[in-house]
């Protein structure tokens, strides 16, 4: 009898309901596929948590810094910044504002023309405001700038930006003083003007500052440094540049001194490159020049009466072979009409030599233009312009021409200031009559 194995039934009295096996269940192939190989169910894999690291540990610690968030970084840094920049902006309106305790009082001189910039700095400099950009800006934007004057202001450290300025625009200026050199003046009478004036207390004082025997140095300016010690009478002469001038009333003789040296080196700064092409200095330029103003002493002469000292101290004419000046100005004539720096002039009352009957030998070899040869020690006075440049700028064609001598009308006469011009000493003879100097 055949046993069904799908009846609930089976052999023996054992259930059939429980499934076989899979070991032993073998799938029959199916046509035309080719038998895959079983494959082996994958053991369940098991996820172990990593224990998180103690903070109290070093681990712990620095895993805790590894993971700080960024953001709250950025945010720190981004609240520390505004809290330092409200810092700051206090600071600045504070200083607008004014402080709450002032600060002992200053003179502060302010010049004139200076700048707002300048003048913060100024302040910033002398403890008055401590950001010099901060006043700067609000003068500007105030529109106060116009404002603002020069001279004494009396200020204090804590004052408030708008005090100061009002303090600074009040018209208390410092005294002044207008002072005219004529051109031609000795140093000697320069340092008179001053004396006259009541801004210095002696022709020494004067002369002690600009000449540098008192220890004063204006090394600032070129021409000062080019200066040769030759022996000459006074390291000044020729440079205290005549013009007229407004000084300030209260200064000391420094500051006299520089303003006329500073105006000659801005006056001659432009002449420099051709006195370098022309191969001179500018203290034999100065020199002629000084002769130039005293001979001529008419800027439309000028430029002829240098001419005829070009051709004296550089012609091949076996006449003027030795290369002598031999200018009236600087010799040992001895006329009252003649200005002569040696004999009637203020530089030779001040040496005392008029008194004295005579000239030192020694200034005579430096400065007497009949007895040397070429130019003086220095110069006899302090020209102007016109006549320095036309001591660097003779008038070309009288050197080509060959004059060499001049003379002007006597004053007393109709030909009074007029100019006679010659080529020979006979020449110059017969002018010097027609200029009424004929004795």
């Amino acid at each position: 009898m055949r046993i069904n194995r799908n009846d609930s039934g089976a052999a023996g009295g054992a259930s059939q309901n429980r499934p076989a096996p899979t070991s032993e269940v073998k799938k029959e192939p199916t046509a035309g596929k080719e038998p895959t190989p079983e494959k082996k169910a994958a053991p369940a894999k098991t996820r172990k948590r990593k224990a998180k690291p103690e903070p109290d540990t070093e681990e712990g610690a620095e895993h805790t810094r590894r993971h700080f968030p960024l953001g709250c970084l950025i945010v720190l840094i981004i609240l520390a910044l505004v809290a330092f920049g409200g810092y700051k902006v206090m600071q600045f309106y504070g200083e607008i504002d004014g402080g709450s305790e002032l600060g002992s009082e200053q003179t502060i001189t302010i010049e004139q023309g200076a700048s707002v910039g300048s003048i913060a700095t100024q302040l910033k400099d002398a403890g008055i405001i401590q950001y010099d950009w901060l006043f700067k800006e609000y003068v500007k934007y105030s529109g106060k700038a116009a404002g603002i004057q020069y001279g004494d202001f009396a200020l204090r450290s804590g004052m408030d930006y708008n005090t100061i300025i009002q303090t600074i625009s009040q018209e208390v200026r410092r005294p002044t003083a207008n002072i005219t050199i004529p051109e031609g003046t000795t140093a000697v009478g320069v340092a008179q003007i001053f004396v006259n004036a009541g801004l210095v207390d002696s022709v020494d004082t004067f002369l002690n500052c600009a000449n540098g025997t008192d220890g004063s140095d204006f090394s600032q300016y070129s021409f000062w440094t080019q200066i040769p010690d030759n022996g000459r009478l006074m390291k000044c002469e020729g440079y205290l540049f005549p013009d007229t001038y407004n000084v300030y009333a209260d200064e000391d003789v420094y500051y006299y001194v520089d303003t006329l040296y500073s105006e000659f080196s801005a006056k001659t700064e432009g002449l420099m490159d051709t006195i370098n092409e022309k191969g001179t200095t500018l203290d034999d330029v100065v020199k002629l020049a000084s002769f130039i103003q005293e001979e001529a002493g008419v800027e439309a002469e000028d430029a002829k009466v240098s001419a005829c000292f070009h051709n004296r101290l550089e012609s091949s004419d076996p006449l003027w072979a030795e290369h002598k000046l031999e200018s009236n100005a600087c010799s040992y004539i001895m006329q009252d009409v003649e200005n002569n720096y040696l004999w009637n002039s203020p530089t030779a009352e001040y040496y005392g030599w008029p008194a004295l009957g005579e000239i030192p030998e020694d200034v005579l070899n430096l400065y007497d233009t009949y007895r040397i040869s070429g130019l003086p020690a220095g110069p006899i006075s302090c020209p102007g312009y016109a006549a320095i440049e036309a001591a660097l700028n003779p008038d070309q064609e009288f050197m080509d021409e060959g004059y060499f001598f001049f003379v002007t009308g006597h004053p007393d006469t109709d030909v009074a200031g007029q100019y006679f011009y010659a080529k020979t000493a006979e020449e110059h003879q017969a002018n010097v009559e027609k200029a009424g100097w004929a004795y």
